[in-house]
């Protein structure tokens, strides 16, 4: 008899998770998965439930109801020593009395490795995040980049089939935040572990993710591939959210939306100019349109199509989309 293989269990599957405070729903019927070796980033705004998911499946929260699945495990109601997941939290939650190489051996000595094997297995992995040189030092003699460095390390140290991370970069300056966004990318790309990412960055979402599941209020609006969210959005609000400047208000219910590769400068009408304001990187300016009040940003080259007070441009309409304007009230 011929034996199918079977497919590789996904490093996450949730299905219907819930979780409420009281009257208010902070996740409701949530439902994702994440592949080994894929990067899925939960984003939203403050206060959306996305770290009330993230604690759910670490099991830091009793859940309400609903399924989480670790490596093809059923550990909905074991505690979080017990769900082989790696955490990295936006505090990195290190012990300050132990040496970055101690920090690191923790979770293996927790699961039941030999000193030795565990301080071996700590220095593969901060080889790989680049501080080898750093193993005798104490937290508070590292740099906020290193921290997280370490912290990540002492997940990866489990050999976790799974990696959750919430808001990992956030305390991090925007220079610093940068270029760890690169370093990241090139790190996850070289583990085998799927990776659950909390945030509220709309870049370090499209930096870091294969997916994107965005949510709002307790729930998933959308979920795709990190290209198609941010090119196709799939309402008025997650448009807004994701940093669409021009959602204008159409008819019954529905917004325009007119994304950036369909305004076309230098052709077209003129119209007028009426507001403007000059950034680093160019000028930010407002055009009365006809179709409603556009927000483009010019370029330093750009800036020598303006004639005046006013703007040669036409749109492309086949790039256009009508899309479901949800943007007020939010959904229950």
């Amino acid at each position: 008899m011929v034996q199918v293989p079977q497919e590789p269990s996904p490093a996450l599957r949730v299905q219907g998770l819930s979780k409420a405070f009281g009257t208010v729903q902070a996740a409701q019927d949530v439902s994702l998965t994440v592949q080994a070796g894929e990067t899925l980033a939960l984003l939203g705004p403050s206060g959306c439930g996305k770290s009330t998911v993230l604690r759910g499946v670490a099991g830091l929260e009793r859940l309400d109801g609903g399924q989480v699945e670790v490596g093809g495990r059923n550990v909905t109601a074991l505690p979080p020593e017990a769900r082989h997941v790696g955490l990295v939290f936006q505090d990195y939650s290190l012990f300050p009395h132990l040496s970055v190489l101690d920090n690191v051996a923790y979770g293996p000595r927790m699961r039941g490795a030999r000193r030795p094997d565990a301080q071996a297995r700590a220095r593969e992995v901060l080889a790989l995040v680049d501080l080898s040189a750093l193993e005798a030092r104490r937290p508070a003699q590292l740099s906020g980049g290193q921290q997280q460095r370490v912290a990540l390390a002492r997940a990866l140290a489990t050999a976790s089939p799974l990696l959750l991370l919430d808001e990992p970069l956030s305390n991090l300056d925007e220079k610093l935040r940068a270029q760890l966004r690169t370093d990241l990318h090139a790190l996850f790309a070289r583990v085998e572990a799927g990776v659950l990412l909390v945030t509220h960055d709309q870049r370090e979402a499209l930096a870091l993710a294969h997916r994107v599941a965005v949510m709002r209020a307790g729930r998933i609006v959308q979920q795709n591939t990190a290209a198609e969210v941010f090119a196709r959005p799939a309402t008025a609000w997650v448009a807004s959210f994701l940093g669409h400047q021009n959602v204008l208000p159409h008819a019954e219910g529905q917004a325009l939306l007119i994304p950036e590769l369909a305004v076309h400068l230098g052709t077209g009408p003129q119209y007028t100019i009426t507001s403007n304001q000059v950034t680093e990187s160019g000028e930010t300016i407002t055009v009365a349109h006809s179709l409603g009040l556009l927000t483009l940003h010019l370029s330093p080259r750009e800036r020598n199509l303006v004639h005046g007070k006013s703007l040669q441009l036409e749109l492309d309409s086949a790039v256009m989309r009508l899309i479901p304007d949800d943007r007020s009230p939010s959904p229950s």
